[in-house]
């Protein structure tokens, strides 16, 4: 029987970096969810999934699509897109393309929910993440998110990181200008 192999274990170099890393993920999320409750009365995965709906063309993508752009599970997502509908701000519709699918829309009121958390979102994530780097580590760190992404699912060939259409109602919809309500601000 073989020995195992000894794993590559991380130098006092690496090991820093890591445990920076991991505080990071673990904090961040924490700060940004504190933010818009405060500010907005939603949490910052209610924040995210408005967010990218409203940069989708048309405002619409399959629940299967955004479960996948929001980084969640599909029953995590339908219990925060219920909660969603609710409030008024989402609308869940049968894929016309293809009736296997839901199809989740921003509604106007969702738009404009988004619209008005935006602005403290973008503070705080400028405040917490750009302010402390210079235009330089703001380029490495786009690059490092690129390269960790690439590494935990290598068919993710989106540089941006937004959503793109995935059903014929999306699609014929995207001739309008997306509403662009993540921290980029821009419509």
């Amino acid at each position: 029987m073989d020995a195992p192999q000894e794993p590559r274990w991380l130098d006092p170099v690496e090991q820093q970096a890591w445990r920076a890393l991991a505080k990071t993920l673990e904090r961040l999320p924490a700060a940004l969810d504190a933010q818009l409750r405060r500010d907005a009365g939603i949490s910052h995965f209610e924040y995210q999934v408005l967010a990218l709906l409203s940069e989708a063309p048309g405002r619409t993508l399959r629940m299967s699509e955004l479960a996948k752009w929001a980084g969640s599970s599909l029953p995590r997502l339908s219990q925060v897109v219920t909660r969603l509908e609710q409030r008024g701000w989402v609308r869940r519709t049968p894929d016309p393309a293809d009736g296997r699918y839901t199809l989740a829309t921003l509604t106007g009121q969702g738009r404009a929910k988004v619209t008005q958390a935006a602005p403290g979102h973008v503070q705080e994530v400028r405040r917490l993440v750009f302010d402390p780097l210079t235009k330089a580590q703001s380029r490495q760190l786009r690059e490092i998110g690129r390269r960790i992404t690439r590494a935990i699912d290598p068919d993710d060939h989106h540089p941006d990181g937004g959503p793109r259409p995935t059903s014929a109602a999306a699609s014929a919809e995207s001739g309008a200008r997306p509403h662009r309500c993540g921290v980029s601000g821009r419509a």
